[in-house]
């Protein structure tokens, strides 16, 4: 960390791995990572075995361990969101589910003012530039990116039962949620390689570490950035319990949805009023830092299995050396994230696009790891998570002091207006139709979670008012437009009112996308670079993907 960087990036996460690579390729450009967690070390068992993915979570070596603000519409209970907190960011302690979203989604986001380059036409390329699909590489699916893609084998009998449970119940079967068509029930996309997760540390940034442009600092916290009037020339750390200074031509904040809009608070750009309010001078005033808070609530729906076909009882303590060995070797129950499948389908036919986004799971247990076994006599058990990916709900994120260690203030307003209590309750009564069709007669033991005694509108509500969890999705908190409530500049990733001061990561996204935002989030951070670097934009895609049955 000395000497002057031409380019500071805060947070070695998802966008900050993807965003170092890149602006290192040119060896005139000197680059930090500035990390606040530690190295993902290749000995640790916890991050790199695929099903080892609850371990880390709740876990204060791997996690942030945020706690939302008590929610109003859930009984006043704060809901727990893990966040990465180790090199990786959250892609090292995710599910490795991969989603683009659906096309819609892009075209959405070319609406909205200074995005209409930002279309689905744009974007497309940025996507196949990244991945590698081991599927087979085509108009849609790049071959030859950082990120190796395997498509789920999905040959336990339980996932044949939830494909076929989706026939029958009505709905289409696609055979690539990441190509021209997102509708439907199908073996899903994962950030696995060869039995091992393959996070954006690994993928991006871990092959290029020798190069000797490219520095890189762990367990460093930054507390603010600091100003030349408006111009960032760098930012205040925290390293090895010494307060340090580092000056660069830009800074580019990566730090994800919570921490971005924390240092841009501390650091005097947001809502003028709140800054007045804990005495921070103001830098740029940006009232939308910190809004649009966005994520997805879900839901597990637990179901017991009669047959003894599930991943049960792998969950066996006396069973872990043997799995331990077997992974060692790339292969077995520990070598994948078993969500291999599931589904993107409407809650009701009125829906323009698929606005329910399923995981399969052929056991019963929750992110934490818990399992209900009592309630499942032959030890076997199947869930789906569920929950509507167009919430209309939007939160905050607001500093509360001055110290740059105390966590922000996070308020999402789950489950508080009309739409979105509807949709959960069309999301329950579906799940329940499609889990009940003949194709899991052989399996279907009886409902566990929500169970027989939650069937009123108002009991689906309260249940999912008290049993739901986060699919740890937060973003939008510093979103790029040119409306009044925008803070980057969409066309190139600056902070408004700023110079020398970007921000790349899922912050930015404007609205949240249908599943997962762990791809669109790095396909952001690809388009991103060629943005920052002046390089051409790729051209956009010729490729007409499914949207609705009228292009089809």
């Amino acid at each position: 960390m000395e000497g002057r960087y031409d380019f500071v990036i805060v947070g070695g996460g998802s966008a900050g791995c993807a965003l170092a690579n890149r602006l290192s390729a040119d060896p005139s450009n000197r680059v930090l990572v500035v990390e606040a967690g530690r190295m993902d070390w290749k000995w640790d068992v916890f991050i790199h075995m695929p099903a080892a993915l609850s371990y880390p979570i709740g876990n204060r070596f791997y996690d942030w361990k945020y706690q939302t603000e008590p929610e109003k519409f859930m009984g006043g209970r704060s809901v727990y969101h893990a966040r990465g907190k180790v090199l990786g960011g959250s892609s090292s302690i995710n599910g490795m589910i991969f989603q683009r979203g659906n096309p819609a989604d892009y075209e959405k986001w070319a609406t909205q003012p200074g995005l209409e380059h930002w279309d689905f036409a744009h974007c497309l390329p940025y996507f196949k530039r990244m991945e590698t699909c081991l599927a087979g590489p085509d108009e849609w699916r790049g071959g030859d990116g950082p990120l190796v893609l395997e498509r789920g084998p999905a040959t336990n009998p339980l996932f044949g039962a939830w494909l076929e449970a989706g026939q029958q119940a009505g709905f289409r079967v696609t055979d690539d949620v990441n190509g021209f068509r997102q509708e439907g029930f199908a073996a899903f996309d994962k950030n696995v390689s060869r039995g091992r997760r393959l996070s954006a540390a690994r993928a991006y940034l871990h092959p290029v570490l020798t190069r000797p442009n490219l520095d890189l600092v762990t367990r460093a916290n930054v507390h603010r950035l600091t100003f030349e009037g408006n111009r960032c020339i760098g930012l205040e750390l925290e390293h090895r319990r010494k307060i340090r200074h580092v000056t660069a031509g830009e800074v580019i904040l990566s730090a994800g949805a919570f921490n971005s809009p924390q240092l841009l608070q501390l650091s005097g750009i947001g809502d003028p009023e709140h800054l007045a309010s804990l005495d921070i001078p103001v830098v740029s005033a940006l009232p939308g830092v910190g809004e649009n808070l966005q994520d997805h609530l879900e839901v597990y729906i637990q179901y017991a299995c009669k047959e003894p076909v599930s991943m049960q009882p792998h969950l066996a303590t006396w069973r872990a050396p043997w799995i331990g060995l077997q992974w060692l070797a790339r292969k077995g129950p520990a070598a994948t994230n078993h969500f291999e499948a599931g589904a993107f389908i409407k809650s009701n036919p009125s829906e323009p696009y698929p606005n329910l986004m399923y995981h399969f799971l052929p056991l019963a247990i929750r992110y934490d790891g818990s399992t209900s076994k009592g309630d499942m006599p032959t030890g076997h058990g199947y869930q789906v998570h569920v929950g509507p990916m167009y919430s209309d709900s939007k939160g905050t994120v607001r500093i509360t002091s001055r110290n740059p260690k105390d966590k922000p203030a996070i308020r999402f307003n789950y489950l508080s207006t009309e739409r979105d209590r509807r949709e959960w309750i069309e999301t329950i009564r579906l799940t329940r139709s499609i889990l009940n069709q003949e194709a899991f007669a052989p399996f279907n033991g009886g409902e566990i979670s929500p169970g027989d005694r939650v069937q009123t509108d108002e009991e689906i509500m309260d249940w999912v008012a008290r049993d739901a969890e986060t699919a740890l999705h937060p973003a939008g908190t510093a979103k790029m437009g040119r409306d009044d409530m925008a803070v980057i500049d969409p066309s190139s990733m600056s902070v408004y009112g700023t110079e020398g001061l970007r921000v790349v990561d899922a912050s930015v996204l404007p609205i949240i996308t249908n599943g997962n935002i762990y791809a669109p989030t790095m396909m952001v951070a690809e388009r991103a670079s060629d943005l920052i670097l002046g390089n051409e934009l790729l051209p956009a895609s010729d490729s007409t993907p499914f949207l609705s049955s009228d292009n089809e």
